[in-house]
This record gives structure tokens, sequence and C-alpha cells, in this order.
């Protein structure tokens, strides 16, 4: 396994600060060297409670959460940590970006982390270059500066406070669903593969499961499209495209 390369990537001008939650000493000291020596300031916690509470204490930029943990699961964690008052900021409050890391591989598990607001999931054993690779695509969708307003018919994005409505009723949007909303939008009308979608939204350059994009259309279809006319359109063998209501 190749030693990572320490990376440049800073949030206002300091490194981004990581959660480490994982109670195998050998895996939690593996992950606090490997990404110190990868730039990020790294707290860790071997239980639920202590991630907890040192997430109330100083808010990470990103949480690495294991799955199975001695006091409580990870996904009890992930939804503690979603339920915190939101922060006007992404990734803050009920925002931080997750990023699960678990021995736990089963295709249900991982659907049922993505849907309590998972950012990402990785199976033990893991690359760390990939590993880190996914921890910069997380910082960089969740973190990146946005453009103004964007809206198609009554769906409107204010991509500054990640505020999403449809027809005036506000829509709530885990990060990457937002994300994932607003490069449809940001491409209204035009078909997107699910190629296109992995590298703009997940940003991963060595590649990703294109299931990831199928899963997470369709919780946007669950929050935007709960009504008439329906805005996200499967162009079938192609990809997916939003688009303004046709007459």
């Amino acid at each position: 396994m190749a030693a990572p390369t320490p990376p440049s990537h800073h949030s206002a001008g300091r490194p981004n600060h990581l959660l480490v939650v994982d109670d195998e000493p050998t895996v939690r000291e593996l992950l606090r060297t490997a990404l110190r020596y990868a730039g990020f300031d790294v707290e860790a916690a071997a239980t639920g409670r202590e991630a907890l509470d040192l997430a109330a204490r100083r808010t990470p930029d990103l949480v690495l959460l294991d799955v199975m943990l001695p006091d409580m699961d990870g996904f009890e964690v992930i939804r503690r940590l979603r339920a915190q008052p939101r922060s006007p900021l992404p990734g803050q409050g009920g925002d931080v970006p997750v990023l699960f890391v678990t021995a736990r591989d089963d295709r249900q598990d991982r659907l049922h982390g993505l849907r309590l607001g998972g950012d990402d999931y990785v199976t033990k054993p893991f690359d760390l270059e990939e590993l880190i690779a996914r921890i910069h695509a997380v910082l960089r969708r969740t973190r990146g500066e946005q453009p103004a307003r964007l809206a198609v018919g009554d769906l409107v994005l204010e991509p500054e406070s990640h505020h999403v409505t449809r027809a005036g009723r506000t829509v709530r949007l885990s990060p990457t669903e937002f994300r994932l909303l607003h490069f449809l939008v940001a491409n209204a009308g035009r078909t997107m593969t699910k190629n296109q979608i992995l590298r703009s939204v997940w940003e991963y350059d060595f590649g990703g499961d294109p299931s990831i994009v199928d899963t997470y259309i369709s919780y946007l279809r669950r929050k935007v499209d709960t009504g008439e006319p329906k805005l996200v359109h499967t162009v079938r063998g192609v990809g997916y495209v939003i688009r303004e209501p046709r007459p």
C-alpha cells in the first residue's frame, strides 16, 4: 500500500478537521496517523457517545464513522448528528458530512447508511489512497463555492444557504442530495450520463459505483417530485435530466 501524498487542501486557511470513529484500536491509530500525514487535523473516538461529545465541542469538517460500535451503532450516531441544529453554512451542525468506513458490506446496510444522510460508504479492508481521495471528494462537494439562485419551474435553489423550495414549500436535503440536485438544475434541459454525474457530483477521478446515482435520484424524487408536474426524468439507456414542465 503506497503512502499517501500530503495534499494542500485546507479549509479557510486551516487543515480540515476530521473525526474518526472506530472501536478497533489498530484501525483507529492507522487512520489517525495516515490522515495526519495527509495534512488533516484528526481527533478519534472509540464509541458513539464519545464521538457525539467531541462533535458537540468542536464541529468536524467530516466524520469517518464505523457502523459497529460498542454502545450504539453508527446508524444511531448519524441520526443524532443529523438531529443537531443546522448551521446556515454547509457542512456544519446537522449538515456535517459523514463517510462510513466499516466491515458491514451488505448492500442493505450501505443503502441504509446513505438514506440516513451518509455522503459515502467505504468497506473494510480499504485502500488508503482511495479513502483519502473520497474524503477530498466529499469535502469539495460540500464546501465548494456556489453561484447565485437557480430555478427550474417552481423549484428554486439558493446554493449559498443550501435552501431549496418547491412551489414555495421548503425541501430538506442532505449535502449530497443537494449537490446532485444543484448539478442537474445547473444543466437543466441537458441529459447527464451516470458517469458525468459521478465525476461532477461525487468527484471520483478513480471511478465509482454507478448504482449510487440511481439511489440518490430516487431520494430526490421522493423529496422534490412529490406532486405534479414531475421535473426529474430518466432518459432510458442514457441518464437523467431535469427540465421545465412541458405544456
